[in-house]
């Protein structure tokens, strides 16, 4: 997104190869329904076959008419650029975060970033915390906090009773909403007031007839955590959040027809058009949804930035990732029913075709459903759906497959493919129907369900939920081995489509069935994998210059270039600074390792202490883009997503609290006696030796130059032969600075010295190792450009 441009004016984004593909997947597919309605029904072949194969052509043709608005709209992204305005035409603003039953944990972290927005006079910036739960605790909290807090006799028209409740007690022009769990960074306001200000500059001087107002902007609603699918499926480093499509490409796309959707949260919106529409809608369950098409008919601009200026919280069990999309499909349906979103005046005929493929969106559990049973209506019980042979399947439907796919995977930006959007129908597809079916004719849920906003919990285990996919599975496989059957006994080559089309919906099935068994959640707060300069102690000796491998509001962990002892029973202060924050923490060890990839050793601590800076720590945490991917990774291919889960899964768990450093070395030290032995590792409080074929004393005390004698007493023999002792005096060798900076000295160099020789002995294999055959060598490349 460009920023700090003149003007507000719209900035085209529009590669000649993003249209190329996007008419080349339009022509291949029409061709390919033109196709499919005239040569392909199979009205011969009785009424099962009739039903079915009518309802297939229904699907796909909606289908690809949604599929066609967003590739159309994408082709050509109309990003809106950053105006900049004098820095005195900042006006006042409403800050609205809406909160039901959500824990004061986790109001505190959006309190806090809140306040720490930046704004030229912060005195403007007027804050809200609008609790419906009538809770002492949040009161208390905003009272804490310095900002206002409401809250009303009834939870009429839930959050948007709630919202308007705030509205009518506040006066401010512009308005943000945040739901309870999302962090805006510090520039959320200096990144979303220009838009109204300049508009409203550009206004001056017109008349009322040639004045253009925008409605709201909407920000993309990031996650901090990872969702579900990325979580559930051993996917966290590898795909970005599901709803990064949505927020970060489809909304953007709209712009140009002025039909981006209000989220709900992280918003600025304009008191003038909320009031223009009589508030935020009140007569259906997703109010947000609702409140954006009418201040769209009312010709209200709205933008959808792709700029990331917010993060929250992402369900983190399946019931409220159930419940949460029950409630988006039904509202968005009912409001669409409501407001006559297709034959209502006031809308353009694009804003049509997009709020109807966003209603269509949701009808994708009978689509799901239709696509897995096609297959097995032939392969499993015998009954022709489509009427064609394998040549007419090459020549129309080939074309359109692959181009659809490459179109999809180019137009999102590699945010989403064919294959993942497959998962993610599939997951919910069992659980949508009923409810979707239920809104489509009038029948409403009898309870508004808010979605749980909570810390991660232990994983349930929901036999129940497998059940569809295990009886779908079991359909197709009886399916492809009834197709191999028929193409090895007869040669005929016909059904090889279906079987490719069987082989793909149970690859998607099976990432299905991992996705429901989940996986246990093991920590209690997320670890946002941030680099940053910070500075320590150990043992109060000298300060140690390192930077951090990761962070959480628990624990966070140093990344140091030598094997430095901590002692396990003190905790160490920790400072860690950015451009704009500092923390101080105390911490306690709690598990040491070696880092081979980065070549550094990595001390994990327990965070005993915020030392007074507890608010800051959370903005060194929060107030950035959250350290997952933004991008599908090149490792996702379908047999990786299969491997990694299965690999994952049978894996034994393994947890170390090892507190000291593990150091290997290859070290001869002599006794007292004038025996020399091989020190083969070293941790500070215990040491390894190779006895080879010698006899090994019980006590033994060991010369070590200026840190004088290490005194050992044998602790056992391990199974490899090895023997382990225990460095008796270490307690008194540590209480002695000049010992210990020595023993640390020599540790490090044992240890260098030992790094140096393993990498010369990897260096000498390779040399050593017989070069490889040009066919070999191509083969190799091949390989990996698959």
């Amino acid at each position: 997104m460009e920023k700090k441009n003149n003007s507000n004016k719209e900035t085209k984004v529009s590669p000649v190869r993003y249209r190329v593909w996007f008419m080349i997947n339009t022509i291949f597919t029409v061709i390919y329904l033109i196709w499919r309605a005239c040569y392909t029904l199979p009205f011969e072949y009785g009424w099962v076959s009739i039903t079915a194969g009518l309802a297939l052509f229904i699907v796909e043709f909606l289908g690809m008419f949604e599929a066609m608005i967003h590739f159309f709209n994408m082709n050509s992204v109309e990003n809106i650029s950053l105006p900049e305005i004098p820095m005195d035409s900042y006006p006042d603003v409403d800050v609205f975060i809406a909160t039901y039953n959500e824990t004061t944990d986790l109001l505190y972290k959006t309190v806090n970033g809140c306040l720490y927005m930046d704004y030229p006079d912060k005195s403007k910036v007027h804050i809200y915390l609008c609790d419906d739960g009538h809770r002492p605790e949040v009161k208390a909290l905003a009272a804490k906090k310095g900002i206002r807090y409401f809250d009303r006799e009834d939870n009429k028209h839930a959050k948007a009773g709630n919202l308007n409740n705030a509205l009518g007690k506040t006066k401010s022009p512009l308005i943000v909403t945040f739901d309870a769990d999302m962090i805006p960074q510090h520039e959320f306001l200096m990144h979303t007031v220009p838009y109204f200000v300049a508009q409203e500059m550009e206004n001056a001087g017109k008349e009322e007839k040639d004045q253009r107002h925008i409605g709201f902007v909407q920000t993309p609603q990031h996650f901090y955590n990872p969702d579900l699918f990325q979580f559930n499926l051993f996917s966290e480093g590898r795909i970005p959040n599901e709803q990064d499509f949505f927020y970060r490409d489809i909304q953007v796309s709209r712009n140009k027809s002025n039909s981006p959707i209000y989220g709900g949260s992280n918003t600025m919106l304009s008191r003038r058009a909320l009031e223009d529409i009589g508030g935020f809608y009140a007569e259906t369950i997703t109010e947000d949804y609702a409140t954006g098409i009418l201040m769209q008919k009312k010709k209200y601009i709205c933008y959808a930035t792709n700029e990331i200026l917010a993060s929250g919280l992402s369900p983190t069990d399946l019931k409220s990732l159930i419940d949460q999309r029950i409630r988006w499909a039904r509202g968005v349906i009912q409001t669409n029913r409501k407001l006559h979103v297709f034959f209502t005046k006031g809308l353009t005929f694009s804003q049509r075709m997009n709020y109807w493929a966003s209603k269509w969106y949701w009808y994708v559990p009978l689509k799901r459903l239709i696509y897995f049973m096609s297959p097995i209506l032939y392969a499993t019980f015998g009954y022709t759906v489509i009427k064609c042979d394998l040549l007419q399947i090459l020549i129309f439907w080939l074309p359109m497959y692959i181009t659809s796919n490459i179109s999809l995977r180019m137009l999102s930006r590699n945010i989403r493919s064919t294959k993942w959007t497959s998962i993610y129908e599939t997951v919910l597809f069992p659980y949508l129907i009923i409810p979707v079916l239920l809104e489509t004719f009038g029948i409403k849920m009898k309870k508004f369900k808010v979605t749980k906003k909570e810390g991660p919990e232990k994983q349930e285990n929901y036999i129940i939920h497998l059940i569809p996919f295990a009886l779908l599975g079991l359909l197709s496989i009886i399916g492809i081995i009834r197709c191999l059957i028929i193409i090895l006994d007869s040669g005929n080559m016909g059904p090889v489509v279906v079987l490719f089309w069987l082989i793909v919906n149970l690859y998607t099935l099976c990432m299905s069935t991992f996705f429901i068994i989940g996986r246990n959640i093991l920590r209690k707060n997320e670890r946002a994998m941030i680099q940053l300069p910070c500075t320590t102690r150990a043992r109060d000796r000298y300060q140690i210059n390192c930077i951090t491998g990761d962070v959480s509001e628990t624990g966070y962990s140093l990344l140091v270039d030598n094997p430095v002892d901590f002692d396990n029973e003190q905790g160490y202060l920790m400072e860690v600074k950015t451009e704009r924050y500092t923390a101080r923490l105390k911490g306690s060890i709690a598990n040491v390792s070696y880092q081979k990839n980065s070549n550094k050793w990595k001390y994990a601590f327990r965070i005993i202490s915020y030392e007074d800076t507890y608010d800051e720590y959370l903005q060194i945490i929060y107030d950035r883009v959250a350290t997952l991917p933004l991008h599908i990774k090149s490792n996702s291919g379908s047999f990786d997503d299969l491997r990694i889960n299965v690999k994952r899964r049978v894996a034994t768990p393994f947890f170390e609290n090892r507190c000291r450093p593990r150091v290997p070395m290859n070290v001869q030290l002599m006794d007292t006696s004038g025996k020399t032995y091989q020190v083969v590792d070293f941790n500070y409080e215990f040491l390894k030796i190779n006895p080879g074929e010698s006899e090994v004393p019980d006590k033994m005390t060991l010369l070590l130059d200026k840190a004088g004698e290490l005194k050992c007493k044998l602790s056992h023999r391990l199974e490899n032969g090895l023997i382990l002792y225990e460095l008796v005096n270490y307690p008194q060798i540590a209480l002695n600075k000049s010992q210990m900076v020595f023993l640390e000295q020599w540790v490090f160099e044992e240890w260098h010295k030992y790094e140096t020789e393993i990498k010369n002995q990897e260096v000498s294999k390779e040399i050593d190792a017989p070069k490889k055959t040009e066919e070999a060598q191509e083969f190799d490349e091949t390989q990996l450009l698959s």
